[in-house]
């Protein structure tokens, strides 16, 4: 068995590190065909990676031309550590208000917790931005893992 085989997630694995993590790194596709890349907060709607952004974005203008991109969610400080997800995609589009401010509110109280500000009013910040954003579901096309943890104990 090669050692990226080796080193390959279950899809069981994979789901519960996206469900685990708030962070990822997202490339969209600019213009000129260079990548733009951010960190992006983002939370799981119905197994799939769902995230807002503002509409006046350089991503969402990205995403507005060509709706494909990748998401990469890794953890891990020494390469025996190292393990990651990346999922290539396209995104489905939601500009309605319930939708975006739906995500938004998921996203937004997913890190409200995870900072121990459970009590913020998260609601009213949602309500006040969502006006101005759009919120987007990754519809995978690819999953690409890697958990270099299973190295030191493959056979």
């Amino acid at each position: 068995m090669s050692q990226r085989a080796q080193a390959e997630m279950t899809a069981e694995q994979a789901a519960a590190m996206l469900a685990g993590a708030r962070r990822m790194q997202l490339a969209t596709i600019n213009p000129d065909g260079t990548p733009h890349l951010v960190t992006m907060f983002y939370t799981m709607r119905a197994g799939k990676i769902a995230f807002w952004t503002y509409r006046a974005s350089q991503k969402a203008r990205n995403l507005a031309r060509d709706p494909r991109l990748t998401c990469l969610v890794e953890d891990g400080e020494d390469y025996f550590d190292l393990r990651g997800v990346q999922v290539r995609g396209v995104v489905s589009t939601f500009d309605d208000p319930a939708t975006v401010a739906g995500i938004g509110r998921a996203v937004a109280g997913g890190v409200a917790a995870a900072a121990g500000a459970d009590g913020l009013p998260v609601d009213d910040y949602v309500e006040r931005a969502a006006a101005k954003r759009v919120a987007y579901v990754v519809q995978p096309r690819r999953l690409i893992t890697w958990d270099h943890r299973k190295l030191l104990t493959a056979g």
